[in-house]
């Protein structure tokens, strides 16, 4: 009933466009998939961008302040990071067409905890997979959402350090394996999703719990990594698209 203010910079009283104005669905739209510089126990993995920005607060307002009309531009972001991690295994080569040649790919969310989910009114991150393999299906990758992990009950990492954070993240996850296996049979390009990479823990855990029952994992995408000291890496071999390129009509093109 009340005026929505921009997801990205909060202004009011302006048209939005997917939630943001204009002018931050120019920035998201903007955003061209990144290597991040490598972590320990981290598969190979992509980001839109820095934590910071327009990014950050569309980010902050899908998660924490109910914004869940934010999911499909963000899962569209998400698609075009999932995409260059997807390139990048093909042949052993950095960019390949997408298409009828694409590889099969699998979206494996890192799972919210059930208290996580109850607080957001559902795995945020979940709701982003499917979003993104949607997109992706509709400019003619196959992909799914696979779901062979599941959240032990851990402490919100918001408020860790970096070394308590890696200790909540060593038991964080457990197999399902009926999920498990039906991946592993399928051999498809399997690709660990989450919205922001900070010190890499939690990727570093799923990629763990996947590796030990033999499922190769291509590399990890997020909308969002932390400021790092190395500076990001072009994805691919620098003909990686802009997330315009995925033209999702009707939200930030990107």
């Amino acid at each position: 009933m009340l005026p929505t203010r921009c997801a990205g910079c909060r202004a009011g009283g302006v048209p939005l466009r997917s939630g943001v104005c204009a002018a931050c669905a120019r920035l998201l739209e903007g955003l061209v998939p990144a290597a991040v510089a490598p972590r320990p126990g981290v598969p190979h993995c992509v980001a839109l961008g820095p934590y910071g920005g327009v990014l950050r607060e569309s980010l902050l307002a899908y998660k924490e302040h109910g914004r869940h009309g934010l999911a499909p531009p963000l899962g569209a972001l998400l698609a075009a990071a999932a995409l260059a991690v997807a390139e990048s295994t093909v042949a052993g080569s950095r960019s390949v067409p997408c298409g009828a040649g694409a590889p099969r790919i699998a979206l494996v969310p890192v799972p919210s905890t059930a208290r996580a989910a109850r607080e957001r009114h559902g795995d945020h991150v979940l709701r982003l997979a499917r979003h993104a393999a949607e997109r992706l299906r509709r400019v003619g990758v196959p992909a799914a959402v696979a779901r062979p992990l599941a959240a032990r009950p851990r402490p919100d990492s918001a408020g860790l350090d970096a070394a308590a954070r890696s200790a909540a993240a060593a038991t964080a996850f457990r197999l399902r394996r009926p999920a498990a296996s039906r991946l592993a049979a399928a051999r498809p390009a399997v690709i660990i999703v989450d919205d922001v990479l900070t010190t890499g823990a939690t990727l570093g855990a799923a990629h763990a719990v996947l590796a030990a029952v033999d499922i190769p994992v291509a590399g990890a995408a997020v909308l969002a990594e932390t400021l790092h000291k190395s500076p990001r890496e072009p994805a691919g071999s620098g003909r990686t698209a802009p997330v315009s390129a995925l033209d999702h009509p009707g939200t930030p093109s990107g």
